[in-house]
């Protein structure tokens, strides 16, 4: 995130991540249930441990809950002060673990955004359509979403670039994917 925004930014989101405390996946009112498994669990816990060794800085979270449930709950976890060659930067995590990387203005959020081996979707938010298009232009990514995430459609091919993804998914374009054409040739 820009270093301009970032304080009132990340102030936000934690805000919003607080609301997010796991819970009884059967009870409407939960916004985010436990890990898969104990392994998931386990996983993230390392994550976690990482991005503290390399010297991240925990803004809230960052560890298990509800042990009482026998469950696998990790409560949101917002690191900050997070360096793009650190492991909770350059590795997919799946867990509720966000790695802020503060940035000096778009060209350097472009750089750091693709200094990835994955490149499956990226995101941004701004209130300039000429950075929204620059941005989305120079995201090696498969899907870029402007102002909002996880939009999609059946009409519409998703896949990756990088090592997130061969092919796509959705659309007469995952055709292809799933199909294994042939040629035949015959002389009478």
């Amino acid at each position: 995130m820009d270093e301009k925004i970032r304080d009132e930014l990340l102030s936000k989101i934690a805000e919003k991540a607080k609301a997010y405390l796991p819970g009884d996946p059967l009870d409407p009112a939960t916004k985010m249930g436990s890990m898969v498994s104990e392994e998931q669990m386990d996983r993230v816990l390392g994550y976690i441990d990482a991005g503290l060794a390399e010297g991240a800085k925990p803004m809230i979270g960052g560890g298990r809950v509800k042990t009482e449930t026998g469950g696998f709950f990790i409560e949101p976890t917002i690191f900050e002060g997070v360096r793009n060659d650190m492991k909770i930067a350059q590795e997919e995590i799946f867990g509720p673990v966000l790695s802020a990387i503060t940035v000096k203005g778009f060209d350097e959020a472009m750089e750091v955004a693709n200094d990835t081996i994955y490149g499956l979707a990226g995101a941004v938010w701004t209130g300039s359509m000429k950075n929204a298009h620059r941005a989305a232009k120079a995201l090696r990514a498969g899907v870029v979403w402007v102002n909002c995430f996880d939009k999609g459609s059946m009409a519409v091919p998703f896949g990756g670039f990088k090592q997130s993804g061969f092919g796509r998914d959705k659309s007469l374009h995952a055709m292809d994917k799933y199909t294994d054409l042939k040629a035949v040739w015959f002389q009478h």
